[in-house]
Protein backbone atom coordinates (compact mmCIF):
# COMPACT_ATOMS: atom_id res chain seq x y z
CA UNK A 1 0.00 0.00 0.00
CA UNK A 2 1.30 3.47 -0.92
CA UNK A 3 1.48 5.80 2.05
CA UNK A 4 -0.69 8.93 1.74
CA UNK A 5 1.14 12.13 0.85
CA UNK A 6 1.80 14.43 3.78
CA UNK A 7 0.17 17.84 3.69
CA UNK A 8 2.88 20.14 2.21
CA UNK A 9 1.63 22.98 4.42
CA UNK A 10 2.03 21.11 7.71
CA UNK A 11 5.50 20.80 9.27
CA UNK A 12 6.33 17.35 10.63
CA UNK A 13 8.27 17.10 13.92
CA UNK A 14 11.93 16.14 13.58
CA UNK A 15 14.35 15.72 16.48
CA UNK A 16 17.94 16.97 16.39
CA UNK A 17 20.02 13.80 16.84
CA UNK A 18 23.39 15.27 15.92
CA UNK A 19 25.00 18.68 15.65
CA UNK A 20 28.38 19.61 14.18
CA UNK A 21 29.80 23.11 14.62
CA UNK A 22 31.30 23.75 11.17
CA UNK A 23 32.23 27.42 11.65
CA UNK A 24 31.55 30.04 14.28
CA UNK A 25 28.14 30.87 12.79
CA UNK A 26 27.44 27.64 10.88
CA UNK A 27 26.22 24.25 12.06
CA UNK A 28 25.23 20.97 10.44
CA UNK A 29 22.16 19.31 11.95
CA UNK A 30 21.17 15.66 11.70
CA UNK A 31 17.38 15.37 12.04
CA UNK A 32 15.23 12.28 12.50
CA UNK A 33 11.48 12.14 11.87
CA UNK A 34 9.29 11.55 14.93
CA UNK A 35 5.96 10.63 13.35
CA UNK A 36 6.56 9.61 9.74
CA UNK A 37 9.27 7.91 7.72
CA UNK A 38 11.82 10.31 6.26
CA UNK A 39 10.90 11.16 2.67
CA UNK A 40 13.56 10.33 0.06
CA UNK A 41 15.15 13.33 -1.63
CA UNK A 42 17.23 14.19 -4.67
CA UNK A 43 20.53 16.04 -4.49
CA UNK A 44 19.69 19.73 -4.91
CA UNK A 45 16.24 19.70 -3.29
CA UNK A 46 15.38 21.67 -0.16
CA UNK A 47 13.24 21.50 2.97
CA UNK A 48 11.40 24.17 4.88
CA UNK A 49 12.68 24.19 8.47
CA UNK A 50 10.37 25.60 11.12
CA UNK A 51 11.29 26.83 14.59
CA UNK A 52 8.17 26.85 16.73
CA UNK A 53 7.26 30.39 17.72
CA UNK A 54 9.85 31.96 15.41
CA UNK A 55 9.16 31.03 11.78
CA UNK A 56 10.49 28.94 8.91
CA UNK A 57 13.07 29.20 6.14
CA UNK A 58 14.11 27.20 3.09
CA UNK A 59 17.34 25.24 3.57
CA UNK A 60 18.96 22.91 1.04
CA UNK A 61 19.48 19.30 1.98
CA UNK A 62 23.19 18.68 2.50
CA UNK A 63 23.34 15.01 3.50
CA UNK A 64 23.69 11.72 1.67
CA UNK A 65 20.58 10.95 -0.46
CA UNK A 66 21.17 7.25 0.19
CA UNK A 67 20.52 7.62 3.94
CA UNK A 68 16.87 6.93 4.69
CA UNK A 69 16.84 7.41 8.45
CA UNK A 70 17.64 11.13 8.70
CA UNK A 71 17.90 14.45 6.91
CA UNK A 72 20.93 16.72 7.14
CA UNK A 73 21.03 20.51 6.84
CA UNK A 74 23.89 22.97 7.10
CA UNK A 75 22.66 26.32 8.40
CA UNK A 76 24.41 29.68 8.77
CA UNK A 77 22.97 32.06 11.36
CA UNK A 78 22.11 35.20 9.38
CA UNK A 79 18.57 35.97 10.58
CA UNK A 80 16.13 35.26 13.39
CA UNK A 81 15.03 31.82 12.14
CA UNK A 82 18.46 30.59 11.02
CA UNK A 83 19.98 31.84 14.29
CA UNK A 84 17.36 29.91 16.26
CA UNK A 85 18.06 26.78 14.19
CA UNK A 86 21.81 27.15 14.65
CA UNK A 87 21.25 27.49 18.41
CA UNK A 88 19.37 24.17 18.58
CA UNK A 89 20.85 21.49 20.78
CA UNK A 90 20.58 17.73 20.92
CA UNK A 91 17.00 16.63 21.43
CA UNK A 92 15.42 19.86 20.15
CA UNK A 93 12.33 19.49 17.93
CA UNK A 94 12.08 21.36 14.61
CA UNK A 95 9.29 21.34 12.05
CA UNK A 96 10.17 20.05 8.57
CA UNK A 97 8.24 20.34 5.30
CA UNK A 98 9.56 18.80 2.13
CA UNK A 99 11.48 17.88 0.15
CA UNK A 100 10.64 20.42 -2.55
CA UNK A 101 11.98 21.50 -5.92
CA UNK A 102 13.99 20.04 -8.76
CA UNK A 103 17.48 18.76 -8.01
CA UNK A 104 20.74 18.33 -9.87
CA UNK A 105 20.60 16.28 -13.12
CA UNK A 106 22.58 13.30 -11.89
CA UNK A 107 21.26 10.88 -14.50
CA UNK A 108 22.06 13.12 -17.47
CA UNK A 109 25.60 13.60 -16.14
CA UNK A 110 26.35 9.89 -16.26
CA UNK A 111 28.98 8.77 -18.79
CA UNK A 112 30.21 12.36 -18.98
CA UNK A 113 32.78 14.50 -17.20
CA UNK A 114 31.33 16.20 -14.13
CA UNK A 115 32.48 19.57 -12.81
CA UNK A 116 31.24 20.78 -9.41
CA UNK A 117 31.86 24.47 -8.66
CA UNK A 118 31.04 25.71 -5.14
CA UNK A 119 31.43 29.11 -3.54
CA UNK A 120 31.10 29.61 0.22
CA UNK A 121 28.01 27.99 1.72
CA UNK A 122 27.11 26.88 -1.82
CA UNK A 123 29.11 23.76 -1.07
CA UNK A 124 26.25 22.53 1.15
CA UNK A 125 23.68 21.97 -1.66
CA UNK A 126 26.43 20.31 -3.72
CA UNK A 127 27.59 17.91 -1.02
CA UNK A 128 24.79 15.41 -1.85
CA UNK A 129 26.06 15.43 -5.46
CA UNK A 130 29.51 14.39 -4.25
CA UNK A 131 28.09 11.67 -2.01
CA UNK A 132 26.05 10.34 -4.93
CA UNK A 133 29.00 10.35 -7.31
CA UNK A 134 31.33 8.62 -4.86
CA UNK A 135 28.73 5.92 -4.32
CA UNK A 136 28.38 5.42 -8.10
CA UNK A 137 31.84 6.48 -9.22
CA UNK A 138 31.96 4.04 -12.15
CA UNK A 139 29.04 5.87 -13.83
CA UNK A 140 30.98 9.12 -14.28
CA UNK A 141 34.10 9.88 -16.25
CA UNK A 142 36.39 12.66 -15.03
CA UNK A 143 35.14 14.22 -11.75
CA UNK A 144 36.38 17.68 -10.80
CA UNK A 145 35.48 19.74 -7.72
CA UNK A 146 36.38 23.43 -7.38
CA UNK A 147 35.71 25.09 -4.02
CA UNK A 148 36.17 28.77 -3.22
CA UNK A 149 35.98 30.50 0.15
CA UNK A 150 36.68 34.04 1.27
CA UNK A 151 39.26 33.07 3.90
CA UNK A 152 41.01 29.81 4.87
CA UNK A 153 39.24 29.78 8.25
CA UNK A 154 35.86 29.70 6.47
CA UNK A 155 36.43 26.40 4.66
CA UNK A 156 33.33 24.24 5.08
CA UNK A 157 33.50 20.46 5.64
CA UNK A 158 37.26 20.69 5.96
CA UNK A 159 37.78 17.06 7.03
CA UNK A 160 35.70 15.69 4.15
CA UNK A 161 37.44 17.93 1.63
CA UNK A 162 40.79 16.55 2.80
CA UNK A 163 39.49 13.00 2.35
CA UNK A 164 38.13 13.71 -1.13
CA UNK A 165 41.30 15.49 -2.15
CA UNK A 166 43.29 12.40 -1.23
CA UNK A 167 41.38 10.19 -3.68
CA UNK A 168 43.00 9.28 -6.99
CA UNK A 169 39.71 9.29 -8.90
CA UNK A 170 38.74 12.90 -8.09
CA UNK A 171 40.39 16.24 -8.89
CA UNK A 172 39.72 18.75 -6.12
CA UNK A 173 41.06 22.29 -5.89
CA UNK A 174 40.54 24.85 -3.13
CA UNK A 175 40.99 28.58 -3.50
CA UNK A 176 40.50 31.54 -1.16
CA UNK A 177 39.89 35.19 -1.92
CA UNK A 178 42.49 36.26 0.62
CA UNK A 179 45.35 34.17 2.01
CA UNK A 180 46.13 34.20 5.72
CA UNK A 181 47.48 31.94 8.43
CA UNK A 182 50.13 30.25 6.30
CA UNK A 183 47.76 29.35 3.46
CA UNK A 184 49.73 27.70 0.63
CA UNK A 185 46.94 26.93 -1.83
CA UNK A 186 45.34 28.91 -4.65
CA UNK A 187 44.45 32.56 -4.07
CA UNK A 188 41.72 34.14 -6.17
CA UNK A 189 38.11 33.66 -7.17
CA UNK A 190 36.96 30.15 -7.99
CA UNK A 191 35.80 30.84 -11.60
CA UNK A 192 39.42 31.68 -12.47
CA UNK A 193 40.31 28.00 -11.98
CA UNK A 194 37.92 26.80 -14.70
CA UNK A 195 40.05 27.63 -17.80
CA UNK A 196 42.99 25.72 -16.27
CA UNK A 197 41.15 22.39 -16.23
CA UNK A 198 41.43 21.59 -19.92
CA UNK A 199 37.81 20.48 -20.12
CA UNK A 200 36.30 18.31 -22.81
CA UNK A 201 33.62 20.99 -23.11
CA UNK A 202 31.07 19.11 -25.22
CA UNK A 203 31.12 16.19 -22.79
CA UNK A 204 31.13 18.15 -19.52
CA UNK A 205 28.18 18.71 -17.20
CA UNK A 206 28.73 21.54 -14.69
CA UNK A 207 26.88 22.05 -11.41
CA UNK A 208 27.40 25.45 -9.81
CA UNK A 209 26.21 26.93 -6.51
CA UNK A 210 27.30 29.98 -4.57
CA UNK A 211 26.77 33.75 -4.44
CA UNK A 212 25.01 35.01 -7.57
CA UNK A 213 27.99 37.06 -8.76
CA UNK A 214 30.23 34.00 -8.49
CA UNK A 215 27.72 31.87 -10.41
CA UNK A 216 27.54 34.45 -13.19
CA UNK A 217 31.31 34.51 -13.64
CA UNK A 218 31.53 30.71 -13.45
CA UNK A 219 28.76 30.33 -16.02
CA UNK A 220 30.47 32.85 -18.31
CA UNK A 221 33.78 31.01 -18.00
CA UNK A 222 32.13 27.70 -18.85
CA UNK A 223 30.21 29.22 -21.77
CA UNK A 224 33.38 30.85 -23.13
CA UNK A 225 35.24 27.54 -23.34
CA UNK A 226 32.35 25.86 -25.13
CA UNK A 227 30.33 24.01 -22.48
CA UNK A 228 26.75 24.01 -23.86
CA UNK A 229 24.35 26.16 -21.85
CA UNK A 230 21.98 23.21 -21.32
CA UNK A 231 24.85 21.36 -19.58
CA UNK A 232 25.55 24.20 -17.12
CA UNK A 233 23.24 23.97 -14.09
CA UNK A 234 22.95 26.48 -11.25
CA UNK A 235 21.07 26.51 -7.95
CA UNK A 236 18.96 29.67 -7.81
CA UNK A 237 17.80 29.68 -4.18
CA UNK A 238 16.23 33.04 -3.42
CA UNK A 239 13.54 34.35 -1.07
CA UNK A 240 11.53 31.14 -0.82
CA UNK A 241 8.73 31.43 1.75
CA UNK A 242 6.03 28.85 1.02
CA UNK A 243 7.85 26.25 -1.16
CA UNK A 244 4.77 25.49 -3.28
CA UNK A 245 4.50 28.52 -5.56
CA UNK A 246 1.69 30.46 -3.89
CA UNK A 247 3.32 33.36 -2.06
CA UNK A 248 5.28 34.74 -5.03
CA UNK A 249 8.40 35.68 -3.09
CA UNK A 250 10.66 33.55 -5.26
CA UNK A 251 9.20 34.56 -8.64
CA UNK A 252 11.95 34.72 -11.26
CA UNK A 253 10.45 36.07 -14.47
CA UNK A 254 7.77 33.55 -15.50
CA UNK A 255 9.09 30.93 -13.07
CA UNK A 256 8.91 30.21 -9.36
CA UNK A 257 12.24 29.05 -8.00
CA UNK A 258 10.62 26.74 -5.45
CA UNK A 259 8.67 24.84 -8.11
CA UNK A 260 10.72 25.27 -11.30
CA UNK A 261 14.09 25.13 -9.51
CA UNK A 262 16.03 25.67 -7.44
CA UNK A 263 18.34 23.95 -9.96
CA UNK A 264 17.99 25.37 -13.46
CA UNK A 265 20.03 25.18 -16.67
CA UNK A 266 21.85 28.31 -17.77
CA UNK A 267 19.72 28.58 -20.90
CA UNK A 268 16.63 29.35 -18.79
CA UNK A 269 18.46 31.74 -16.47
CA UNK A 270 20.70 33.86 -18.69
CA UNK A 271 17.96 35.85 -20.49
CA UNK A 272 16.45 36.82 -17.14
CA UNK A 273 19.78 37.75 -15.56
CA UNK A 274 20.10 40.47 -18.19
CA UNK A 275 16.92 42.21 -16.98
CA UNK A 276 17.66 44.57 -14.11
CA UNK A 277 14.12 44.54 -12.75
CA UNK A 278 14.35 40.76 -12.17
Amino acid sequence: MIAPLLDPWVPQPYRVIGLTRELGDTVTLDLRAQNEATAPFEAGQFNMLYVFGVGEIAISLSGDPALSDRVVHTVRAVGAVSAAIAASDGGAILGVRGPFGHGWPMASAERRDLLVVAGGLGLAPLRPVIYHVLRRREYYRRVMILVGMRHPHEILYRHELEQWRGRLDIELELTVDRAEGGWRGHVGVVPALIPRLGLDAENTVAMVCGPEIMMRFAANALHDIGVPDEQIHLSMERNMKCAIGLCGHCQFGPMFVCKDGPVMPLGRIAPLWARREI
